[in-house]
């Protein structure tokens, strides 16, 4: 102890001693206790990993400012499900009225436990693995969950930006290539592709010329050399983008988060002008109030919130865990929340002002095609000329003119009139076909396109937005893998990165094979939404009710300078648990009432047809969801039966820099104030200083805080608020 400190001076002096310990300490000089007779842990003192420790936790890479981190988390949690996923939900689920049931499951579930996720994050500055290991060993097998869900969704979605890749150097020409059927010479005779005239220009080029598809997941057809090449380009970028951790990926998050919004703002301009644009917008939002008491739509609408935040794959938590503690993470959780929102209905507008556009071309088309039957009948006489009436103009036949002659022609060929093979040609009709996902993007959009005017200029454009939606999501879901992996078992960040991306490329060849496809909506369908469930419900009980909601919330008022809402409170230990758990209930009886199967293109009909899985596809199916989730119940077991160590008899009191800092995390209840001084934790006299801080309206005292039942996260023993707190 050094000569001057003021214990030294006191052995030397007469006078009687009344200063408390705590006096005593915070006049003292740091001391290590890892190097004194005070090392209680029983543990060696290994200078390098102390170094190694203290370093880790004062030099932890930090984002360079707070746009930076709120334009991560943006460009994580708006991805292609915003773009191709919400559109399609809210017209099947009845326009405008869908947006009520959504707004108000995005509020008493998504906004809380996003917040929850940001909180934990920020305040441990761990990752998933890391985090959950210590609010609650026995259930740190959710981290190991969160990592898993996040490699098979990374495997797929990695693969749609290949496809995206693919078709933005192929819009580099005019015409698109897309925009027609091919010619083949049959001899001397050349025709058009018979599967292409039986389909669509655009439907031809994505299963034939893009996937080159098999008629079935038995299948395989070999390797997509295309396909292949694009799946490497694509984990090439994330790579790069993730090489250096948030060093490489923030900067990248400045592009790839705001690019979108440029090319949304530009499509809706666009589109808005085009003719049809309105019809399509007004399909859109016409509500059907009706559809919000059906209870499909509010299971979908909740699974909808769920993924758009990207709740429970542990992107959320690695991105917060590089903010500094005292960073507002309430305010991060509502602003990304609706900006995620307002995203998905701006999306949605754009979307539909296309489609609108689309659907007018196509029932000109269709009007055309019809009008064209029916003079062929005029003309050999199956239908009279009087059932014309006087007013059409067949060389301007418009859809109104062309709606009243079918009417007339129904009426009175009513016993032969489906002979006549003439069909109504209804926008409506056009409007409600439903189209989601890769045949939104892909087929749809693509053909809506290739009527624009200067079209492979918004082809591009459209393309280089997927490509970049999907490449901020990657960053957030490989984020999800690499920050809770570096941070357990130390190892060399740029290794790990680049040997992932090697691995998950090498696994996902699955994906470009010619049944490839098949393979990216099974693990779609199947591979993360039923684990992804249980893990969230388990992150919400862990920190509800084993953490215990009041300790919580006392930390965030500590942590933030503020008292959150008492909404959250309610939200967290009993309605977003619930609402889960209703969830869980309806993906389970979902998966039992609809059987698994996938839409498969078949050359020979030019069609696609529903087809079940056969069985061992079914293995793989169910062998994804049990291996994403049996990382919950194997470290459950593991801990509770003490098979493997939780460091439970690890106890370690350091003194740093004026601070005493306490880590708790792996001892039972009360076990910590037992172990050092007394068998009855009342017994104890408290370390903290006499003076109360100011942690906010209706909060407690530290000395209140300090004496609350033990958990596994955080400790009222560390004060980072103000510096009398510090001993």
């Amino acid at each position: 102890m050094p000569k001057n400190s003021k214990v030294t001076q006191r052995e030397h002096s007469s006078e009687h001693v009344t200063e408390s310990v705590a006096d005593l300490l915070a006049h003292e000089e740091p001391v290590d206790y890892k190097r004194s007779v005070l090392n209680v842990t029983g543990e060696t003192w290994d200078k390098q990993k102390e170094g190694e420790e203290e370093l880790d936790a004062e030099n932890r890479p930090a984002w360079n400012s707070k746009l930076q981190y709120i334009l991560a988390q943006i460009g994580y949690s708006v991805g292609l499900g915003n773009v191709w996923r919400f559109p399609y939900l809210c017209q099947k689920n009845g326009g405008g009225a869908y947006l009520v049931p959504y707004l108000v499951l995005l509020i008493i579930i998504g906004l809380p436990l996003f917040f929850l996720e940001l909180a934990v994050g920020q305040r441990i500055r761990r990752g998933s693995i890391g985090v959950w290991n210590y609010i609650c060993p026995r259930l740190g097998g959710i981290g190991y969950a969160s990592c898993l869900v996040c490699f098979f969704v990374g495997l797929y979605y990695n693969v749609i930006i290949g496809w995206s890749i693919f078709y933005f150097f192929k819009s580099f020409q005019y015409p698109l290539p897309w925009s027609e059927c091919p010619i083949v010479k049959n001899g001397s005779v050349a025709i058009v592709e018979t599967e292409c005239e039986r389909s669509s220009a655009t439907t031809y080029f994505w299963y034939r010329e893009t996937l080159d598809i098999s008629n079935s997941i038995s299948e395989s057809g070999g390797l997509n050399w295309k396909m292949t090449l694009c799946l490497l380009v694509a984990w090439s970028l994330v790579g790069l983008a993730m090489i250096k951790g948030i060093q490489s990926s923030g900067k990248v998050m400045y592009f790839s988060s705001l690019f979108p919004y440029v090319v949304l703002v530009c499509f809706l301009v666009r589109g808005l002008l085009l003719r049809g644009a309105v019809d399509g917008i007004m399909h859109m939002f016409t509500p059907k109030l009706d559809k919000m008491l059906d209870p499909q739509v509010w299971r979908e609408a909740a699974t909808q919130v769920f993924f758009a935040l990207g709740l429970g794959f542990g992107g959320v938590i690695a991105f917060s865990s590089y903010n500094k503690q005292d960073n507002n993470c309430h305010f991060d959780a509502t602003l990304v929340s609706f900006i995620n929102f307002f995203t998905s209905v701006l999306a949605t507008l754009v979307v539909f002002a296309v489609l609108g556009f689309k659907a007018n071309i196509m029932n000109e088309k269709c009007v055309v095609e019809n009008a064209e039957k029916i003079l062929g009948y005029l003309n050999t006489n199956v239908l009279s000329h009087d059932l014309i009436p006087p007013h059409v103009n067949f060389s301007h036949l418009t859809a109104k003119d062309y709606n009243e002659m079918y009417r007339v022609i129904m009426t009175v060929k009513e016993g032969h009139f489906k002979e006549l093979g003439l069909d109504a040609c209804l926008l409506e009709d056009e409007l409600n076909k439903s189209v989601q996902g890769t045949g939104l993007a892909f087929i749809a959009f693509t053909e809506a396109m290739t009527h624009f005017p200067a079209s492979p200029f918004w082809s591009v454009m459209f393309f280089l937005m997927l490509i970049n939606l999907g490449l901020g999501s990657m960053i957030g879901t490989m984020s999800g893998i690499t920050t809770p992996i570096i941070d357990t078992f130390k190892v060399r960040k740029e290794v790990f990165t680049v040997g992932c991306c090697i691995f998950a490329f090498l696994v996902g060849l699955i994906f470009v094979q010619r049944s490839g496809n098949y393979f990216v909506t099974m693990f779609d369908d199947y591979s993360a939404t039923l684990p992804l469930t249980v893990v969230v419900i388990l992150e919400n009980i862990a920190v509800a009710w084993i953490y215990g909601t009041k300790k919580f919330m006392q930390e965030l008022t500590e942590m933030l300078g503020f008292r959150p809402y008492q909404f959250y409170y309610y939200t967290w230990k009993y309605v977003s648990p619930i609402c889960m758990a209703v969830l869980m209930t309806a993906s389970i009886i979902q998966l039992g009432v609809s059987p698994p199967g996938y839409s498969a293109w078949i050359r020979e009909e030019a069609a696609e047809k529903f087809l079940f899985y056969p069985t061992w596809a079914m293995a793989i199916l169910i062998s994804l969801i049990i291996l994403a989730s049996l990382p919950l119940p194997l470290v459950f077991i593991l801990r509770q039966f003490h098979l493997v160590s939780d460091g439970s008899n690890a106890l370690s009191v350091t003194y740093k820099k004026g601070r005493m800092m306490k880590d708790i995390s792996n001892l039972e209840d009360n076990d910590e104030t037992r172990f050092i001084l007394s068998k009855v934790p009342s017994e104890t006299p408290s370390p903290m200083p006499t003076h109360r801080s100011y942690l906010g309206p209706g909060s407690n005292s530290p000395m209140e805080m300090s004496s609350a039942p033990n958990g596994r996260y955080g400790s009222g023993y560390l004060l980072a608020s103000t510096p009398e707190s510090e001993l």
